[in-house]
């Protein structure tokens, strides 16, 4: 049914005969550390390719130097990585979609991780990005071997019986260790890979009538004990797929919970949902212990994602019982960057760079070229008072995203609404801290504008009531206008982070700024009966609390950063890893011309006799002939600029 793999390295019969010659029979300690990457996603360099810059932020060149400076501190190391390698920066399209591989032409990200000396892979989710073929072609030039055991070939018999594996489920790696003592003894460690079923919805279009999935734990418990059985002294679990609280259901995406259950799993490596384990986020989880980094007692390790940091579990095996056994383990994982002082903690190695230095200069052009063209500029000098074509075209590209992936799912014909913000807005970041890309060609790199946030996409399904209340959180960044005060009154409550004004496309509505605010910045509810938001609609009619919706939207929202009120993380319906910037390029690229314009579906309602201020970039003044709404009061001469909503 499979073909199960004993991976051997040079000398490992020599070794092993060497070592029967001058091991006793005594019991003997051996220290074993395991090394992971994950999700990687094509950032191989520390570059930014969407600011078209240096970054110290991540990127596998820095992690080299991680892994380097682990091996030198044990006797034995195995390194591995966990998938959503190939695809994830301008770098994997490049090589994938814009100069796509020739034949027998070893991908750049195998000429980095051949080099490094990874030792077994898995499959992850976004390696089928591209389809099987490519996927089959770019793997083919690996120096160590894949697994996965959860995706079979469709035969279309309906007798899953007789199916077969479409890639390797597990290995067995035979090496020679050396024990405390200094004696070498010859093991072997069993590898098995996983991949959410979710591939199937996710990559309908690649793997339909191709290939079918099955669940995670189900696929452990089968292949666990065949791996015993096969003579694997040692079981290493690659799911790339994350850790959730609660149940989990069959076929769940993340499933780390559970195969931390599966008797014979001796040390998991995860990924997929781009976390840190051991990490504060796992603090609350059911059989986490943070100091040892075990998950039921199983040594477990999650590093982020892009690089950013390198899982480390150490091993100590004990053969006292006659077989070796894990007697003691801690898991940890370590960084490329000081996140509090945002400086690096290690350098990048060069050798990444001259290994891959002709597809990063063909990246870098393909980058500095057009995707697509603009009609007219794209700012976000008044994303905080008006509908902004600068949002919009990210709700446009959150919507398109979304559609297709639900297509064939229960939520499929819900009413489809997506949530975006300003990012660039200027504040604390300055008067020249807003997006302002020409008309013209539209570059990969003006996303970043767009977009500046790694974040994920995401949807939730909720009510009409909390739609609603989701617009009264952000409608807090208004101040309250007295209607009886002062003929002119600012309008921005200064100390809102811009990136938590959410507007929502799909729905109609205005806000009143004659009420207080029913939430605070921090979510928390603090005018009960107040109500800015009015005559919210969809589809012209008005919105019934108990609606239902989806709503598109990033990781952070989805999982209630910003504190809104209904998001909590419960809600998600859609966790796509996808970056949102990602998806934004997809659309461009799709649409090829745009004509960035607002629909102006949400508007500020005008106080009769109150003039309602803001202050913005000065470099807005320049556009006001295309925002009729909108007039200059005075340009203040510092870069900023006095503005009021015309009524």
């Amino acid at each position: 049914m499979h073909t199960t793999l004993h991976w051997r390295r040079p000398a490992v019969a020599a070794a092993a005969l060497l070592t029967m010659l001058t091991s006793g029979l005594s019991a003997a300690e051996l220290k074993l550390r395991i090394l992971e990457t994950t999700d990687l996603h094509m950032n191989l360099l520390s570059w930014d390719y969407y600011q078209d810059k240096a970054t110290t932020e991540y990127g596998l060149a820095r992690t080299v130097t991680l892994i380097k400076a682990a091996r030198a501190e044990a006797k034995n190391a195995l390194l591995f990585d966990n998938g959503d390698l190939i695809q994830g920066s301008p770098l994997g399209d490049y090589v994938a979609k814009v100069k796509p591989l020739a034949a027998g032409q070893v991908h750049p990200a195998y000429k980095v991780l051949n080099t490094i000396g990874v030792d077994a892979a898995n499959i992850g989710n976004h390696e089928f990005n591209y389809g099987l073929p490519f996927l089959r072609q770019a793997i083919a030039g690996a120096a160590f071997p894949y697994v996965n055991s959860n995706v079979y070939l469709a035969d279309g018999d309906n007798d899953p019986a007789n199916d077969k594996q479409a890639f390797t489920p597990y290995v067995i790696l035979e090496r020679t260790f050396t024990d405390e003592a200094g004696v070498k003894h010859p093991l072997k460690i069993g590898v098995i890979g996983f991949v959410p079923p979710q591939i199937m919805t996710w990559d309908q279009k690649n793997l339909t009538g191709k290939v079918t999935v099955r669940d995670i734990v189900e696929s452990a418990r089968r292949f666990v004990p065949e791996m015993k059985s096969q003579g694997a002294q040692i079981v290493i679990a690659i799911p790339h797929s994350g850790f959730e609280k609660g149940e989990t259901v069959l076929f769940a995406e993340n499933s780390v919970a559970r195969l931390a259950e599966v008797p014979g799993v001796d040390a998991i490596l995860f990924g997929h949902s781009h976390g840190e384990f051991p990490g504060r986020f796992f603090a609350g989880h059911p059989k986490v212990n943070l100091a040892k980094g075990t998950i039921n007692g199983v040594p477990a390790v999650m590093p982020g994602r892009w690089g950013d940091h390198l899982g480390v579990i150490d091993l100590t095996l004990d053969n006292a019982s006659g077989a070796w056994k894990v007697v003691d383990s801690r898991a940890e994982i370590r960084p490329i960057t000081d996140r509090a002082t945002r400086k690096p903690l290690v350098d990048a190695d060069p050798q990444v760079a001259q290994l891959i230095e002709a597809e990063h200069a063909g990246t870098l052009a393909y980058v500095r070229g057009a995707v697509a063209q603009t009609a007219a500029p794209i700012i976000s000098y008044f994303a905080q008072v008006a509908d902004d074509p600068s949002v919009q075209i990210v709700s446009q590209a959150q919507l398109a995203y979304a559609k297709r992936a639900l297509q064939g799912t229960e939520h499929e014909g819900l009413p489809l609404l997506s949530a975006a913000a300003p990012f660039k807005a200027g504040g604390r970041q300055g008067w020249n801290y807003y997006t302002d890309i020409p008309a013209g060609a539209l570059a990969v790199r003006n996303v970043a504008d767009l977009y500046i946030y790694p974040n994920t996409v995401k949807a939730v399904r909720i009510d009409g009531r909390t739609v609603r209340e989701w617009i009264e959180m952000s409608a807090g960044q208004f101040k309250r206008i007295d209607p009886k005060g002062p003929a002119e009154q600012d309008l921005i409550e200064d100390n809102f982070r811009t990136y938590n004004f959410d507007t929502l496309d799909g729905v109609s509505y205005r806000i009143d700024v004659t009420q207080p605010a029913r939430y605070d910045r921090d979510g928390k509810l603090i005018a009960p009966d107040a109500r800015r938001v009015i005559d919210l609609r969809y589809n012209g009619q008005p919105v019934a609390d108990d609606a239902r919706f989806i709503v598109v939207t990033n990781n952070y929202r989805a999982s209630g950063g910003g504190n809104f009120p209904g998001l909590d993380g419960k809600s998600i319906v859609l966790d796509a890893p996808d970056e949102n910037r990602e998806a934004l390029v997809q659309y461009l690229q799709t649409a090829g011309r745009i004509d960035p314009s607002a629909d102006n579906n949400w508007r500020i309602q005008p106080v009769p006799g109150v003039k309602l201020r803001f202050v913005s970039g000065a470099g807005g003044i320049a556009h006001l002939p295309r925002y009729p709404q909108i007039r200059l009061v005075k340009d203040n001469g510092d870069g900023s600029a006095t503005y009021e909503l015309v009524p």
